[in-house]
């Protein structure tokens, strides 16, 4: 009899541990607002002792809409302590919920845990549920690119759409209500040089789902070689650029002059560049330029170079320039190139001082090397308005300025906004064909800012 009161009890002791033992599981729903045909939905559930069964339906007007279900391997008596994280996920929408109508919802995911007790826990998100597809449509126009250069497309999105724009191979370009015909839009595009030229441009719409409709657009693109060329660097030379750039060794520590600059050269400028793409979120939903773009200085280097870096015979490094540097003196102010808005003017690393100003619809130009900055974030410049002056900071191991353009945060070849008949021809006769066509005028080379002037000591080092 007591070897029997013994087992019972050591029974009940067991099964008191196991029961006091288990636990609870964190049911975490990754964020999802809306779900439409298909929406995956991914869940975290975090126990040690992991789960047993997890499952998930669609609640709507009273109603319970299966989604998922998936059971494992029960373990009351002999669970485990040390279970990772188990990850699901499931589609959520029309395909799976035959059922759901367009309207507010909520997701419900309910686990079991996978120890003695079996705790049930849920979690549970509310959702918007869209099913209207989206359309598109665009102009019948002939659109005509070069390739770094960039085009004006109108379309006509419809159905239930959140977002629409065109898209270039990677790269994404927001549209805009087209001036005096809010049903259609507009977006300003680049054809990026570093594309290949069997790309097809396409207008997009998507809805709040994900759902996306496209449409191609007559367009023809003129490829263009960029140049090649090699960039000597001496080790004078890479201590005056990494001196400029991160005196302090912040950026780039250690005591490797080229590691250091090939950090400066490559990590920092895409840095740098990325933080010029994201001003194009600063900008103003209407035209601020006036006219052609003004271009000052001698051209040093082009749009696009790719500079191979030498160092002692070798090459150490290639990277592309993505704008003009334009020569000039020290004493040179920096003008600005047409009206717009102030959204950067401070240090820019490889850029050293520099000046972004919006013009409108997500074109901006971009000031780079300057000595001095003379405006500051939020004034409203004209063409022609001395900005600062010219210098040598940032990467540039002589006095120049430094000058590009791009359009939704891609850079671009500014040439084509130095023309006043493709600004008419190929941007504004498409946002207002009211206005009035530019006089004809021979196409010559822009006049330099200055009259000739000695050559000695005007020599510019390009960034």
């Amino acid at each position: 009899m007591k070897a029997i009161i013994g087992l019972v009890v050591l029974i009940v002791v067991v099964l008191c541990a196991l029961f006091f033992l288990s636990s609870h599981t964190a049911v975490t729903v990754a964020p999802v607002k809306v779900i439409g045909i298909a929406t995956p939905v991914t869940v975290q559930c975090s126990n040690p002792h992991g789960v047993r069964s997890v499952s998930a339906w669609l609640e709507q007007n009273g109603a319970r809409l299966p989604l998922f279900e998936e059971n494992l391997p029960s373990r009351r008596f002999f669970f485990k302590r040390h279970e990772p994280v188990h990850s699901v996920t499931f589609e959520a929408g029309k395909n799976k919920a035959p059922t759901v109508k367009e309207g507010k919802a909520r997701i419900v995911v309910e686990t079991v845990s996978n120890d003695f007790r079996g705790n049930t826990d849920t979690a549970s998100t509310d959702v918007m549920v869209v099913l209207a597809p989206p359309r598109v449509s665009a102009d019948g126009d002939q659109h005509y690119i070069n390739q770094g250069g960039m085009e004006l497309v109108t379309f006509t999105p419809g159905g239930s759409w959140s977002e629409a724009g065109v898209r270039v191979g990677k790269y994404t370009f927001r549209s805009f209500p087209l001036p005096g015909r809010p049903d259609e839009r507009f977006a300003m595009f680049a054809y990026p040089w570093d594309l290949p030229p069997d790309v097809t441009p396409m207008v997009y719409a998507r809805n709040m789902a994900g759902t996306e409709a496209t449409a191609r657009f007559w367009f023809k693109l003129f490829p263009k070689k960029f140049r090649a060329r090699e960039f000597p660097v001496d080790d004078a030379l890479m201590q005056k650029l990494v001196q400029s750039v991160d005196p302090n060794g912040t950026i780039a520590p250690g005591n490797d002059l080229l590691a250091r600059f090939l950090k400066i050269n490559g990590d920092l400028r895409r840095q740098n560049n990325q933080q010029l793409a994201d001003l194009r979120l600063k900008t103003e939903e209407k035209i601020l330029w006036n006219g052609p773009f003004l271009h000052w200085g001698k051209e040093e280097s082009n749009f696009a170079d790719v500079r191979n870096y030498i160092s002692h015979g070798k090459q150490v490094d290639q990277q592309v320039h993505l704008g003009f540097d334009l020569s000039d003196t020290q004493t040179t102010p920096v003008n600005a190139a047409n009206d717009g808005r102030v959204v950067w003017a401070s240090d820019l690393g490889i850029y050293g001082n520099c000046i972004v100003l919006d013009h409108g619809y997500a074109l901006e130009s971009i000031y780079g090397h300057l000595r001095q900055i003379d405006v500051k974030v939020g004034d409203m410049v004209r063409k022609g308005q001395k900005m600062g002056m010219e210098g040598q900071t940032g990467l540039a191991g002589g006095t120049h300025l430094h000058f590009s353009m791009q359009i939704d945060g891609v850079q671009i070849n500014p040439r084509e906004w130095w023309d006043e008949h493709w600004i008419h021809d190929r941007i504004l006769s498409k946002l207002d064909p009211s206005a009035p066509k530019p006089a004809a005028v021979s196409h010559s080379e822009p006049a330099p800012r200055h009259k000739a002037k000695k050559a000695a000591g005007k020599k510019a080092h390009k960034k």
